[in-house]
């Protein structure tokens, strides 16, 4: 634990950290990526080109100032960082590398706020804060060198499917090269894909949620081909050159968002390319024995960008306990599952489980926002509400 005095220092930081500049962070990552190329293999570059991945560090190390002397109330950051930085495959010596460049940043470029003892404080609370997400990484990474089928690191998987979902989002299956088991997964969880593109200079690792739920032979992600802000440099290079057949090493799936309950009402909500992880938690309730009812919603710009329609088409139609919806914002749906416009759920808010059922959300943070709000503002409490953020740490 740390002292008071540490406490008080790092806590007198925050607003250092809070305003952290585009100066200060580009600073932060030239001067690290300048001593230590190598971890331009783990970054992802194209984040560093939006500020996206800045922000999200700063961010999150703000954070963990603010709550210095209550890390209880860390608790799902700490297990969100800790799963993506497991997809990564990171290291802890990879800590101390990091810890290193942010203080020293900090004291170039703030040498009159960032004085000596300012930093022997930071290197105390940064060192508390590495040894919590190293705690936790290690048993994530010691339950997949023990359970069946699992991994650490880099497998090799063959393509073994490559198939059309929609005009922008393409399915991909992958079978282990070597033959053996594979790691079961909670519904709703992630796999890394770890490639080098041909106009890339450096390895990238990207995560896509796994659409379907464990068969025990294969892995399924569905992929959106991306274009704004920019180009998706692994989505589209696994859009266009990647063929059957082809080998792809897959990092072992994890991450924190995932069905949490069987034996409750369910409302799974997404937009876009968020429906991923939502097939699923689907698949994984309809082929249960729970006779809770479920309620699948989903928004999309028109009915050539709608993933997986005919599948939950057909599942609508089989299954009594599923209540399914979809909104379209450019066209106008003709079937009795369509409600045109913005997904709005007063219009739905005497059928949906406001007081005992869990709610999952994934898709665009703005969309996210949207839909939590109208949650709580029909009453749903906090601990209700499940949510995946693509990408660096955000927040709803």
């Amino acid at each position: 634990m740390l002292d008071t005095r540490t406490i008080e220092i790092v806590k007198s930081t925050l607003p250092l950290l809070e305003n952290a500049g585009v100066e200060v962070t580009d600073h932060f990552y030239k001067r690290m990526f300048s001593h230590n190329p190598e971890l331009k293999d783990i970054f992802n570059l194209s984040n560093q080109a939006t500020g996206r991945q800045q922000f999200a560090l700063f961010s999150a190390v703000a954070m963990y100032a603010r709550h210095i002397d209550d890390l209880a109330a860390l608790g799902e950051l700490v297990e969100r960082v800790a799963h993506k930085h497991v997809s990564f495959d990171i290291q802890p010596d990879q800590y101390q590398i990091v810890g290193h460049h942010l203080i020293e940043t900090l004291r170039e470029l703030a040498p009159d706020a960032f004085t000596d003892e300012v930093a022997d404080a930071w290197v105390k609370a940064y060192g508390l804060l590495a040894k919590v997400l190293i705690g936790r990484e290690k048993e994530i990474y010691s339950d997949y060198q023990t359970k069946t089928g699992g991994w650490t690191g880099a497998r090799l998987f063959e393509v073994k499917a490559k198939t059309p979902e929609s005009e922008l989002v393409t399915s991909f299956t992958f079978v282990p090269v070597d033959g053996g088991e594979i790691a079961s997964y909670q519904p709703g969880q992630y796999l890394a894909v770890k490639v080098k593109p041909d106009q890339a200079e450096n390895i990238e690792i990207r995560q896509y949620s796994i659409s379907d739920t464990f068969n025990g032979e294969s892995y399924r992600i569905s992929v959106k081909r991306e274009s704004q802000p920019q180009p998706g440099l692994v989505s589209n290079y696994l859009h266009d050159a990647v063929r059957v057949g082809d080998y792809i090493e897959l990092m072992p799936p994890t991450g924190n968002f995932y069905l949490a309950h069987l034996d409750k009402p369910t409302v799974l909500i997404s937009a876009g390319v968020g429906i991923t992880p939502m097939m699923a938690m689907l698949q994984t309730l309809l082929k249960s024995q729970t006779d809770q009812t479920i309620w699948f919603l989903h928004a999309c710009k028109n009915k050539s960008q709608h993933n997986f329609a005919a599948q939950l088409k057909n599942n609508a139609n089989t299954s009594e306990k599923l209540h399914y919806y979809y909104w379209y914002t450019q066209d106008e749906g003709t079937d009795k599952q369509a409600l045109n416009g913005l997904l709005d759920l007063t219009r739905l808010q005497y059928e949906l489980p406001l007081i005992d059922g869990d709610f999952y959300i994934c898709g665009p943070v703005e969309f996210m926002r949207f839909i939590k709000q109208q949650l709580l503002d029909l009453n749903v409490a906090a601990e209700q509400i499940h949510y995946e953020v693509f990408g660096p740490h955000s927040d709803i």
